[in-house]
């Protein structure tokens, strides 16, 4: 698929609200689809911000699809929870049902990870939320041995980068495979300078034992929620992940016979960074499907599952 953008969208970040708190979000769209309701809604990884999907929006944008992605509460622009309020799931899945409910039409969710995790949470509870799902390498049980990985690198600089080199040093060890360092720009929308100077992530600390740690006790409920969707799913993994492998893919379709799997062979988790080219290209071509087949009357939604290795870019 030939992904070259005609027109160049358009970016406008925007607040909007959350249940209960605001969340920093930023609409994408290319020229004459400003007054049309987002397509596609845009929902990042534990750890990340909206920004993770710039790419992939902008593309989809100019092929038609307009976007909306937003930062999780407690991290990047959007508000953090008060002190004396502890972070839970039933939030972050409150604030997409708030988010995507108030769309005039139910948009296509774009999830990664977390993200996801909490979108299948959020259809289940409101049926005809979504239109449909792209789940980016996540399913309802995780390898522990993954994310006990994440984790440790999201908590391994407790005191901060005393310089953005310094922080792009720390993520290009992290992730070798990937060619080049990050900016100075994007490690901005990473971290955050402190008042010593330091620089330090933009997610609250607080989420990692709040959040994050004790997940898999809430594996039975998602599990329970992804057998109640009915919208269509697509789920793509990154066939070096270590978070996601063929037995929680395997237990995911046997959750959902109706959902598509791709697998892109050579990304990791992080594989909408990894090869966005490819990533993107899948995610068009599923959009075009979905149009087509609501075109016709039939729908994905009971086709059945077709695991391949990726959509060509």
């Amino acid at each position: 698929m030939d992904l070259a953008a005609t027109t160049v969208p358009t970016v406008v970040d925007l607040r909007l609200e959350g249940a209960g708190l605001a969340l920093a979000a930023t609409r994408c769209h290319a020229a004459g689809q400003a007054h049309e309701a987002p397509a596609v809604v845009y929902a990042h990884g534990f750890g990340q911000t909206r920004g993770a999907w710039s790419a992939t929006a902008a593309t989809l944008a100019a092929h038609g699809h307009p976007g909306l992605a937003y930062d999780a509460r407690g991290h990047g622009g959007s508000d953090r929870n008060a002190a004396d309020e502890p972070y839970t799931g039933h939030q972050f899945t409150d604030d997409l049902i708030v988010l995507a409910g108030e769309l005039p039409q139910p948009p296509v969710l774009g999830a990664a990870s977390m993200g996801g995790l909490f979108g299948l949470l959020a259809e289940a509870r409101w049926p005809g939320l979504f239109r449909a799902m792209v789940l980016v390498d996540i399913t309802p049980r995780w390898e522990a041995a993954g994310v006990e990985r994440v984790l440790g690198f999201m908590t391994a600089f407790p005191q901060g980068f005393a310089s953005l080199d310094e922080a792009a040093d720390a993520i290009a060890a992290y992730l070798p495979h990937r060619r080049g360092r990050k900016s100075s720009g994007t490690l901005r929308e990473l971290l955050r300078q402190g008042e010593d100077g330091r620089w330090r992530w933009h997610w609250d600390p607080r989420l990692v034992d709040e959040l994050a740690r004790d997940a898999e006790r809430h594996q039975d409920d998602i599990a329970d929620a992804t057998r109640a969707v009915r919208c269509p799913l697509l789920l793509v993994s990154g066939g070096r992940s270590d978070l996601v492998s063929a037995d929680t893919i395997g237990h995911f379709l046997e959750l959902a016979p109706h959902a598509r799997h791709v697998q892109l062979a050579d990304a990791t988790h992080m594989l909408a960074g990894d090869d966005n080219d490819r990533f993107t290209a899948t995610v068009l071509e599923y959009l075009a499907e979905l149009d087509r087949s609501e075109n016709s009357g039939t729908s994905t939604a009971h086709r059945a599952p077709a695991p391949v290795t990726g959509a060509d870019p």
